[in-house]
């Protein structure tokens, strides 16, 4: 359904003076769709797995506060006992269950939680199966997932990536979990990286287990058409015009002398990055807040990745942020930069109607 080609590993960021290599963009990267079951999946990965966790952005704070809180007074967190399915984005929601007297535990437990996990697991059946068999019988499985239609809808072509195997919709969700015995019966819904969906799933037959809640059944529906090959269609020209779009925006920064510097190494850009065709000469660094991509570079490119303070020291005229829900954090905490900033969202949408962001 989507073909980007040959890219970079999205998780392999080389040292910044380490020149690019012969065959560092040569991996495939595209995305099949299963039309049995509706699961938009990751075609092929021959890369090796080493992504360095990245900083867990505020956003993603925020949200999981907000997830909790509206979790709990709907009533889903029942029980005494936690387990946690991590995710190489970083960040726990243990603590803020340990605030609700909730102890961590490896075994069988009345809550277990997966944010953003699941999707990087090869093996999609297995996976919904140990989550199965970590659920206490009347316990309940959080899983939160990027919402295939968001991704549509936003023209989010870059969510595909080496190390992403799964892209969920609503159909394809409840024939994964009703495989490990599983049912959905609550959802909800949160605008992070523009639509994500937490929903809680309990065992078939279970003190839990009654009538969805409504949301559900309208997950489903609106589904319905990411789950066939003609809803995915808008994908690959999304792809190709957010490529275009980019590159003629920073060559018409750079014609006119403003200095592009950008905020955000993240595997999403990796992809945007290779397909742009992006060098130093249009694009000066890339600033991050993880310590540990800093002093490399973006792979299949000679653009190196920066820390913040850097960036700042830079002084550059325009900031390209790759992820617009960090504007606030990045706003509030680099000061110096106010004015200076411009979404890659934005430069992608201007592209549509003609004008510039």
């Amino acid at each position: 359904m989507l073909d980007l080609g040959a890219v970079p590993a999205a998780d392999h960021f080389p040292p910044a003076g380490l020149p690019v290599q012969p065959g560092e963009a040569d991996h495939p990267l595209a995305m099949d769709l299963c039309t049995a079951c509706g699961l938009a999946q990751l075609a092929d990965d021959d890369t090796v797995t080493a992504e360095p966790r990245g900083v867990e952005p505020q956003a993603l704070v925020d949200q999981a506060a907000d997830a909790v809180a509206r979790v709990s007074a709907d009533g889903w967190l029942t029980g005494t006992s936690v387990r946690e399915f991590g995710s190489p984005h970083g960040g726990s929601w243990l603590p803020l269950l340990a605030e609700r007297g909730m102890a961590s535990t490896d075994g069988r437990a009345d809550v277990v939680l997966d944010c953003f996990g699941i999707m990087h697991e090869p093996d999609q059946r297995a996976a919904f199966a140990r989550r199965a068999a970590a659920t206490a019988p009347d316990g309940v499985l959080l899983l939160q997932y990027h919402e295939l239609s968001a991704i549509v809808d936003g023209g989010q072509w870059n969510a595909l990536r080496h190390g992403h195997f799964a892209y969920y919709s609503m159909v394809a969700l409840r024939i994964l979990l009703a495989g490990a015995g599983l049912r959905p019966m609550a959802a909800w819904r949160f605008p992070l990286y523009g639509g994500t969906v937490l929903v809680g799933a309990v065992h078939r037959g279970s003190s839990r287990d009654g009538t969805p809640d409504p949301e559900i059944g309208k997950l489903t529906a609106a589904d319905a058409t990411v789950a066939r090959p003609e809803g995915l269609a808008p994908l690959q020209s999304a792809a190709d015009r957010h490529a275009n779009a980019l590159r003629s925006y920073l060559r018409w920064q750079r014609d006119a002398g403003r200095r592009v510097y950008a905020y955000g190494a993240a595997s999403r850009a990796v992809a945007l990055f290779a397909r742009a065709g992006l060098d130093s000469g249009l694009l000066g660094a890339v600033a991050d807040a993880s310590a540990a991509k800093q002093g490399r570079r973006m792979p299949g490119t000679d653009i190196p990745i920066i820390s913040p303070d850097a960036l700042v020291a830079a002084t550059p005229d325009v900031v390209l942020l790759t992820l617009a829900d960090l504007l606030p954090e990045v706003s509030a905490r680099l000061p110096e930069l106010a004015g200076r900033w411009v979404t890659d969202e934005a430069v992608a949408m201007a592209s549509t109607g003609g004008g510039r962001p």
